[in-house]
């Protein structure tokens, strides 16, 4: 039954960090017309140090006194996720015509979110 509340936990973070994520990507995109993918990195870095604060006290209640080492592993993580998130972008928006850079950005968001899960539960925050 733990893993299930982590599990929720670590899912309504990741709610938060996702309207975070995609309020700073419209705005970086939209309104201040910033390339798409950069737009996207900087909403991702900024839910990323949302969740990895809340995460780290909340979700995994981490006592480690080697914060900065954890970060940089959550970091870590979070790069690659980043990485997949924007691959997963680049396939559903730019080979599949059609798809709006949105829809895409969602669907990378709910696959990036089970690698996220499993690796700061088994690599940062065991």
């Amino acid at each position: 039954m733990d893993l299930f509340f982590r599990i929720l936990k670590f899912g309504l973070t990741g709610f938060l960090g996702m309207a975070i994520d995609f309020g700073a990507t419209w705005l970086c995109k939209e309104k201040i017309k910033i390339n798409k993918y950069i737009a996207n990195a900087t909403g991702f870095t900024l839910a990323v140090t949302n969740n990895y604060l809340i995460n780290r006290v909340w979700t995994f209640e981490s006592t480690n006194s080697h914060w900065g080492t954890e970060f940089g592993k959550f970091l870590v993580v979070s790069l690659i996720g980043l990485g997949l998130n924007t691959f997963i972008i680049y396939l559903f928006h730019q080979r599949k015509n059609g798809t709006n850079f949105y829809v895409a950005k969602f669907f990378a968001i709910v696959i990036v979110f089970v690698w996220n899960f499993l690796a700061n539960m088994l690599f940062t925050f065991r």
